[in-house]
C-alpha cells in the first residue's frame, strides 16, 4: 500500500482541485474540504454503509438547487475526501492522484445537486 502523510495528501487534494475545470469548482465558497481517515461509525450508519463498503468521499451540505431564497447564515457544505479507503484502491501515485481527483469531482458534482444517475451518466460519456 501507498504511503503518504496526511499534508501531502492535502496538497495532493489542492492540486486536484487546481486542475478540475474553474466552472466547476467557482461557487465553492462556502465549502470545506478536508480529509479524513474513513468513514465515522455515525457517516457509516446513516449511509447503511456494510462492512465490505469503500466510501471514497462524502458530499454534506444542501446542495445548490435546493437552496432557497432564505438560505444564509448557514455552516459551510462540508467535502470529505477519504485517504484510506482510496489508499487501498490505488496501486501507484498516478492511480492515487486519479482517484483523488475523480473523487473529489464526484462529490463537488452533488454539491451541484447531481444524483449518482446524473454522474454516473456524465461519467459514462468521458473519454479516457
Amino acid at each position: 500500500m501507498i504511503d503518504i502523510t496526511d499534508d501531502d495528501f492535502e496538497k495532493l487534494i489542492s492540486k486536484a482541485l487546481d486542475e478540475l475545470p474553474k466552472e466547476q469548482t467557482k461557487n465553492l465558497d462556502n465549502v470545506a474540504i478536508t480529509i479524513g481517515s474513513s468513514p465515522t461509525p455515525e457517516q457509516a450508519k446513516k449511509l447503511k454503509l456494510r462492512g465490505d463498503s469503500l466510501l471514497l468521499g462524502l458530499y454534506e451540505g444542501i446542495p445548490l438547487t435546493r437552496r432557497t431564497g432564505n438560505y444564509s447564515f448557514v455552516l459551510p457544505d462540508k467535502i470529505t475526501i477519504f485517504k484510506d479507503e482510496i489508499l487501498k484502491l490505488a496501486k501507484d501515485d498516478g492511480q492515487l492522484f486519479a482517484i483523488t481527483k475523480h473523487t473529489l469531482w464526484h462529490e463537488i458534482a452533488h454539491f451541484y445537486g447531481l444524483d449518482h444517475d446524473q454522474i454516473h451518466h456524465i461519467e459514462g460519456h468521458w473519454k479516457i
